[in-house]
């Protein structure tokens, strides 16, 4: 089983951390499970602009296979403007839909106000039902304030939802693989 982690971010490290927290602890739960962190500002990805995502290459190609080729996904996002950012949604707009159908998806964000918690509710959750995946019940998101000044996640409620989002991915995708 291959879970990729996605920080859709281009500036900053926090979402990335974040990410490869969750992907950190899903090793630790299954050692087993392949991950791979798919950090978004080291690749210069093309914007979407209708063609068929086979015919993308280069780096949108290296992207676009990544997600296609994973069992099942946790996706960051940092908050700008009360919205995700616009790489992700490019992301989102390059992959066919049939790359997320059916597979489990977890959430993760992070954010400077603690106003903006409910993107993921309001715009990604939503998302994840166009594309027919399955959501992780649970999600994280990260405060500016639950970072120490070294950027480790200190804030033990934070670390607690981070371990619960992983055994959530784990625990639904293996009763997925299974069911099929």
């Amino acid at each position: 089983m291959k879970l990729v982690g996605i920080s859709g971010a281009i500036i900053g490290t926090k979402t990335a951390i974040v990410v490869n927290k969750v992907l950190e602890e899903v090793k630790r739960l299954d050692p087993e499970i392949e991950t791979e962190l798919l950090d978004m500002k080291e690749y210069d990805v093309q914007f979407c602009d209708g063609r068929d995502p086979s015919a993308y290459t280069g780096d949108t190609k290296k992207v676009i296979d990544s997600v296609i080729s994973s069992d099942f996904c946790l996706i960051g996002t940092p908050i700008y403007q009360a919205s995700m950012s616009g790489v992700l949604k490019n992301l989102f707009d390059l992959i066919p839909p049939s790359a997320l159908q059916q597979k489990v998806l977890g959430f993760v964000a992070t954010g400077g106000t603690y106003q903006h918690y409910l993107v993921i509710e309001n715009q990604l959750k939503p998302i994840a039902g166009f594309f027919r995946s399955y959501v992780a019940p649970g999600y994280v998101y990260v405060h500016d304030d639950h970072f120490n000044e070294f950027r480790e996640i200190v804030d033990p409620d934070v670390l607690e939802r981070i371990e619960r989002l992983a055994s959530e991915l784990v625990f639904m995708q293996k009763r997925l693989k299974t069911e099929a």
